[in-house]
């Protein structure tokens, strides 16, 4: 390979080089092959292989490629199988494969993140902070077979998604088959993953007295809003300790009740909002372990906004990846392909920490947008793949993490964050109202731009 072709890449588009170092580093075959071979235990390898279907799919989910079909015909001398192997392949994929996809690399960013360096302020010092929340597929086609009779919506399965808001990083996802199945069923999947010393953050549908047990059982805080039927008992009554932006905070210390023992001396702050919410709420609840020391009623309300995390990172998935591919029906193949695009979501996470290390973490945490980052690498990545030498690519699977940390931080200085900054909005101005004329329902847009140049 011609030195100068890949100094050209590195010179105009570096954010592609460090997307594709990554993924060659954290999704190579070796690695995905061996988390295939642990984790499967009905689907077995014949003729192709977990790691070349990866490679395949995450050019999907990635908007390389528009579709499984378009990614299967640009791919398929090097798959050397039939489509109908690569469908078979999908349907089968067993959801301890897809999770253990998520775990097992996000538990390497996260050790190359540490390596880049710029890590944030934490949320709470001390605590490794979780926040959890449940994601419901969009329903897909009704190309199987059991479907078509149907009017109803296919819903291919839903999952529970643990984030660390710290490092940004999807680290856990515990998916089901079932679309029916409540969030609530896969708690005890959650529980067996707490580690003490943890703060858990969720919202209300996750405040149940058998999860607020489990949490304190494994030496864990939480931070969850209330839900209405939380068995409890006040201890004290509810006091006003203070003003926020959006409300008045109270306080009072309530103990949770309903099991073999109870939860004594838990605090319950409300936010009573100036502005209810769309819901038409006026107050939030939240139940929190976490002692006064630590968090104050009004840093209990600061840090329960923090759980909007998670929620940006389902809008990344949807704008950014197809994390949902309206095609694939099986509730295996739509679970594995959610589970990937939480793994191209983290790789967006390491190329933020990177560039944060080199340009200012405030500055990118503030300024940088996704969207942008993504545009540039489905424009580039196609021409990058042929101009490259796929050989010079596998060599990266061969680099330590340390070394593949020095390559990012001196691309990232080279990459022209103008590029890739949001577009700042000026302020919102009240619109006036529209002029109604019920004998015209066209204009000319033409005459009123004439006009409007007449007028002095």
């Amino acid at each position: 390979m011609p030195e100068t072709i890949f100094d050209r890449f590195v010179e105009k588009t570096p954010i592609t080089l460090m997307v594709r170092g990554v993924m060659e580093h954290i999704l190579s075959h070796e690695q995905m092959d061996i988390i295939f071979e642990k984790n499967a235990q009905i689907q077995y390898t014949r003729e192709l292989l977990f790691s070349n279907l990866v490679d395949m799919m995450s050019l999907v989910i990635c908007g390389i490629h528009p579709s499984v079909n378009a990614a299967y015909r640009a791919n398929a001398t090097k798959l050397n199988v039939s489509r109908t192997a690569v469908y078979n392949k999908l349907s089968g994929i067993e959801v301890a494969v897809s999770a253990a996809l998520l775990r097992e690399t996000s538990l390497q960013m996260a050790t190359l993140m540490a390596l880049i360096g710029g890590a944030p302020t934490p949320i709470l010092s001390g605590y490794p902070v979780r926040i959890l929340d449940g994601n419901c597929l969009a329903a897909t086609d009704r190309r199987l077979k059991v479907l078509r009779p149907q009017a109803a919506a296919a819903l291919p399965g839903k999952s529970l998604v643990v984030l660390d808001p710290d490092l940004r990083l999807a680290i856990n996802v515990f998916p089901c088959l079932d679309g029916y199945t409540q969030e609530r069923a896969l708690f005890d999947q959650v529980l067996e993953t707490v580690k003490s010393g943890e703060l858990w953050i969720a919202d209300r549908n996750m405040c149940t007295k058998g999860f607020l047990f489990g949490l304190h059982q494994a030496g864990s805080e939480f931070l969850i809003r209330e839900h209405k039927s939380l068995p409890q008992t006040a201890l004290t009554p509810l006091s006003e300790v203070g003003q926020v932006e959006t409300g008045t905070v109270f306080e009072q210390t309530i103990s949770v009740t309903g099991l073999e023992d109870s939860l004594k001396n838990v605090r319950r702050v409300v936010l009573h909002l100036h502005k209810p919410t769309r819901d038409g709420e006026s107050e939030i609840a939240i139940i929190t372990s976490l002692p006064s020391i630590v968090a104050s009623a009004i840093e209990v309300a600061a840090l329960y906004r923090k759980r909007w995390n998670i929620e940006t990172m389902f809008q990344v998935l949807e704008k950014n990846f197809a994390g949902e591919i309206p095609g694939l029906g099986y509730p295996q193949a739509a679970l594995f392909c959610f589970c990937l695009a939480l793994v191209a979501y983290n790789t967006l996470a390491v190329i933020r920490r990177t560039l944060g290390s080199v340009h200012g973490v405030g500055k990118i945490d503030a300024s940088l947008s996704e969207f942008y980052l993504v545009a540039e690498i489905q424009g580039t990545y196609q021409g990058m793949m042929i101009a490259i030498d796929p050989v010079y690519w596998r060599s990266f699977g061969l680099l330590s993490l340390p070394q593949v940390s020095l390559w990012l931080r001196d691309l990232a200085q080279r990459v022209n964050l103008k590029s890739f900054l949001k577009q700042p909005r000026s302020p919102k101005k009240k619109k006036p109202d529209l002029i109604v004329d019920r004998r015209h329902r066209h204009v000319s847009t033409a005459r009123l731009l004439k006009q409007a140049q007449q007028i002095p």
